[in-house]
């Protein structure tokens, strides 16, 4: 079991997920979406989580759904029922990820973009996003995202524009990466 900052790590994390499916359970015009979303993240091994948002979909609301998911799957799903039930209890999209675990978990969307992960595609392209809202090294870091998609591992040339504090989130990155890639 995990601890609640771990909880609402996840849940952030995978914020652009929990919205998505409530919203295309709230307005069906968004269904196609999702389907496609589903279908993508189904080839990409989320075979349990995409079954037990397919059985949210159709309008199974009981915690049964939950059998046999691991905590990263009973998490997001657990975090959609709420969402569905109460509102205010989704997560903000807006909201920043915890910065101790920042680099980990950049890594790993990364990582698993790299491999071809849609979804992770889609959550860093978000993040990108909301990034360069943010301004200074946030909106740097959000620029040269794609190039560490890409394959780029040179910190130098990844932390050309970044000042201290970015420049240590990189470094950070690119380690979790090399443990990630040895795999």
């Amino acid at each position: 079991m995990q601890t609640p900052d771990k909880r609402d790590q996840i849940i952030q994390t995978h914020a652009g997920l929990i919205l998505g499916v409530v919203q295309s359970i709230q307005n069906p015009q968004f269904m196609p979406q999702l389907e496609d979303i589903l279908v993508q993240s189904e080839k990409n091994g989320w075979g349990q989580l995409v079954g037990a948002i397919r059985k949210i979909v159709a309008g199974s609301r009981d915690d049964s759904i939950l059998n046999g998911l691991d905590d990263e799957d009973a998490t997001i799903t657990e975090a959609i029922l709420k969402g569905l039930q109460d509102p205010s209890t989704l997560p903000k999209p807006e909201q920043q990820a915890d910065g101790t675990l920042a680099a980990p978990m950049l890594a790993q969307l990364i990582n698993d973009a790299r491999r071809g992960d849609h979804i992770a595609v889609i959550m860093l392209g978000g993040m990108a996003e909301q990034m360069s809202a943010a301004g200074g090294d946030m909106a740097n870091l959000g620029a040269v995202l794609k190039d560490m998609i890409d394959g780029e591992r040179d910190v130098d040339k990844l932390c050309s524009r970044m000042g201290p504090q970015g420049e240590s989130l990189i470094t950070e990155i690119l380690s979790e990466l090399g443990k990630l890639e040895v795999h």
